[in-house]
């Protein structure tokens, strides 16, 4: 009899505690709620999820209006990338974590 497990995901990039990354996500910018790129401090990682936090208000969705410090992203997000990783010609203002 074969027993087949769920495998992690495969990623480009293995995070780290401690790794300061860019997340894209709603965000609170001069008081106002701004949807870009914003830096960020990894604080958690298991074998499916990151969990990065904020030094400002960032926000889940569109939807959610409650304001947080941490979010978490599935290892494979195109919303989350190590810092530096971004494309120079299109990148715009990374606000300190």
């Amino acid at each position: 009899m074969t027993v087949s497990y769920m495998r992690a995901p495969s990623t480009e990039h293995i995070f780290e505690v401690g790794e300061t990354v860019e997340v894209f996500c709603d965000h609170e910018k001069n008081k106002d709620r701004v949807r870009g790129w914003i830096k960020g401090i990894v604080v958690q990682v298991d074998n499916k999820m990151v969990a990065v936090q904020f030094r400002s208000n960032v926000f889940l969705t569109d939807g959610w209006m409650v304001p947080d410090k941490i979010l978490w992203y599935p290892l494979t997000s195109e919303h989350l990338r190590p810092l530096g990783s971004g494309r120079k010609a299109g990148r715009k203002e990374i606000l300190e974590y």
